[in-house]
């Protein structure tokens, strides 16, 4: 039988949960319902491995970390593992029902991150709820979180330093071979830096998608696939003159502009990729996953 080509989908944790939501288990389930529908149909063509975020999810946990002060908050590496078990669980479980003959596996991951990344020194990661202007002010104030405005609101910034190595990538590979769907990279990955002791944890959440890219290079992946809650790359967005990009190359994509917080990182994940493995890459809203792909809807990058 042939082998099917490879896809990495890199699933954002606003498609888990959406902008202004309640960050409450019953809406994520709902919603991680309707991505296993999408992420079930793409394995008639592809063998799939799937990266999911956790912003909205690892902010929660820090939040609850928080409120409780009779111990030390636990750092952002132990909540990302968390986060990493809490959404596996659900996608893994709901990935199964809709594919009942299919093995479904989630790999808790480390990424290997580098302790003098620049990135330490200027947060750009948004994580957790929206706030107004006032409780983000009050926030800052008595916890000293880091807040920048996200479109009308605000939310807590975190580092996100590049990845530079997945350290659990053969057991991605293995997997794969026996033809498991994987769940892996979650929230991009546990961020470690390795020093003479070995491997410790860092203050930090990794963007995803630098990550799924980083996976779909190592693995050597045919397609990479961002589902966001955006339906396609916009050029001027939140102008009049905002339009979407269809089909376009990483060299006209190097010469444009894009949020570091949102839209940035995806594409030069997906740049990057293309560039790299010259494979496609495609950007667009979860329910549009196959067309994308196809170049009909969405973002489709490639040379």
């Amino acid at each position: 039988m042939e082998r099917k080509p490879t896809l990495v989908v890199a699933l954002g944790g606003n498609a888990l949960l959406k902008r202004g939501e309640p960050l409450e288990a019953a809406i994520q389930r709902h919603n991680i319902e309707l991505a296993a529908r999408t992420i079930a149909g793409l394995t008639t063509q592809w063998r799939v491995v799937l990266v999911h975020g956790n912003g909205p999810q690892v902010g929660l946990l820090a939040l609850q970390n928080s409120a409780y002060d009779k111990v030390t908050p636990y750092p952002l590496d132990i909540l990302g593992a968390e986060s990493q078990g809490m959404i596996g669980y659900m996608l893994q479980q709901a990935l199964k029902n809709n594919l009942p003959q299919r093995e479904v596996s989630v790999l808790l991951t480390q990424v290997e991150v580098d302790a003098a990344d620049p990135a330490f020194n200027h947060p750009t990661k948004y994580i957790g709820p929206v706030y107004s202007e006032e409780q983000a002010q009050a926030l800052q104030a008595e916890k000293g979180w880091v807040f920048k405005a996200d479109g009308p609101y605000f939310r807590r910034v975190v580092p996100s330093p590049q990845p530079k190595r997945i350290v659990e990538s053969d057991a991605i590979t293995a997997l794969i071979a026996r033809d498991h769907l994987v769940i892996c990279n979650g929230g991009g990955g546990v961020p470690v830096v390795e020093n003479a002791s070995g491997y410790q944890g860092i203050e930090a959440v990794i963007d995803k998608d630098l990550s799924a890219a980083l996976l779909a290079r190592q693995i050597e992946a045919d397609a990479l696939l961002i589902l966001t809650d955006a339906d396609a790359v916009y050029l001027d967005w939140g102008k009049p003159t905002q339009r979407p990009l269809a089909q376009v190359t990483p060299d006209i994509l190097r010469e444009m502009h894009f949020d570091a917080g949102s839209m940035g990182p995806k594409v030069a994940a997906c740049c990057a990729f293309v560039q790299t493995c010259n494979g496609i890459a495609g950007i667009g809203s979860l329910e549009d996953g196959p067309e994308i792909l196809a170049g009909e809807k969405g973002t489709l990058i490639r040379h």
